[in-house]
């Protein structure tokens, strides 16, 4: 579904990827873990096209995207929830969840999305009318994982899906997730709270500095030692 090869991507003349490769399949979930500034976020950015790569390809459904512009990126079928959730919260969590379909023109499709969207997130519709920034932080992630759906993307790129929230709100946000792979969707996640991401994940890729420095089925990282005792707390 995803496939980056050999990307060297960074800021200001400042390099941060240094030829990575990795892949995220449809049906599945793939994460990556690593420390705070190996270059996880700016993994997903560049995959959106928000970082033009200096080098290497990405391809999505076997069409070249390398630096492709992050609109025609939601158009074609990939969506993004945002390290911090990125909520608008002088908006209400409908007007939240409308923006999410930008690039819809049918209203029938939209309302459509809507009631999928509160079936799936029951406390959305209870918060409807309430302003983005009253929400709390679980309510806020749920809002963000609604608006990047709203776009009924292919593949979903999610940063730091369980940063700040309490360990029951992590298993039920980590359980939708499951929900949408088994729906066929691919998603790729960047997260620091590797054990968690790897229990839940099928593919998993270890970063530090830039580098993919380890790969492999998630249950296999679980259990490898190195990954326990740099990562895992073990």
């Amino acid at each position: 579904m995803l496939s980056i090869k050999d990307i060297f991507a960074g800021y200001e003349g400042s390099e941060v990827l240094h030829g990575i490769s990795l892949q995220a399949r449809q049906g599945e979930i793939s994460c990556i873990v690593g420390p705070n500034g190996a270059g996880k976020t700016t993994t997903l950015r560049t995959v959106l096209g928000g970082i033009k790569p200096k080098g290497g390809k990405i391809e999505f459904m076997g069409r070249d995207i390398t630096g492709i512009n992050p609109t025609r990126g939601v158009e074609i079928g990939i969506a993004m929830v945002p390290e911090g959730r990125r909520i608008f919260p002088s908006l209400t969590t409908l007007e939240n969840l409308r923006v999410g379909a930008f690039s819809c023109w049918d209203r029938d499709k939209m309302k459509e999305k809507l009631d999928e969207i509160f079936q799936m997130f029951p406390v959305l519709w209870r918060c409807r009318t309430r302003a983005g920034s009253s929400l709390s932080g679980g309510e806020q992630q749920m809002l963000a994982i609604g608006r990047a759906l709203m776009s009924s993307p292919k593949l979903l790129l999610l940063d730091e899906p369980s940063m700040g929230l309490a360990p029951i709100l992590v298993e039920q946000i980590f359980e939708k997730l499951e929900q949408f792979k088994e729906e066929g969707m691919g998603l790729l996640m960047v997260e620091q709270n590797a054990t968690v991401a790897l229990e839940f994940a099928d593919q998993g890729y270890v970063m530090e500095s830039g580098n993919i420095v380890m790969r492999g089925r998630a249950t296999e990282l679980l259990e490898d030692e190195e990954v326990q005792q740099a990562y895992l707390g073990v």
